[in-house]
């Protein structure tokens, strides 16, 4: 397909009815050429502005499924747990946590084991990342 949109809409849709090219009008002839050719051979062809934005979209999608995946898992805590969750995500220890939302280290212990055990994770690392990847640590908690 050669073509002077590249909306993500129009790649999707050229890809998934079988295009194995899609090149931008602003590709030099030389290369359009050769394009046709490796096509012809059966080697899929983009051009590298699509290629960054099938990335982008690739990735975005990925975010989006994580995010989602992550924000369900933080579902099956409740209020508490979710705010030493948050806490383990910024990096805090568990006295600081303590100190923070005004409960013993004891406390804070049970509340992370608590945690691992309700959302099936081994360790506080974990956490840290299960609250990255739901968005808590970017201001759009859920």
């Amino acid at each position: 397909m050669l073509t002077t949109f590249h909306a993500d809409e129009h790649v999707l849709r050229a890809l998934r009815a079988g295009a194995a090219g899609f090149l931008l009008k602003d590709t030099p002839p030389a290369e359009i050429v050769a394009a046709v050719h490796r096509v012809a051979a059966g080697d899929p062809v983009l051009s590298p502005a699509v290629t960054q934005q099938l990335i982008e979209h690739v990735a975005g999608a990925g975010q989006d499924l994580r995010r989602s995946r992550g924000r369900d898992l933080l579902d099956r805590l409740n209020d508490r747990e979710r705010e030493v969750a948050l806490a383990v995500g910024e990096g805090k220890s568990n006295a600081e946590i303590g100190g923070a939302l005004y409960m013993s280290v004891a406390t804070v212990k049970t509340h992370v084991s608590r945690i691992l055990t309700k959302v099936d994770l081994n360790n506080r690392v974990q956490i840290a990342l299960l609250t990255h990847d739901a968005g808590l640590l970017d201001g759009n908690a859920p």
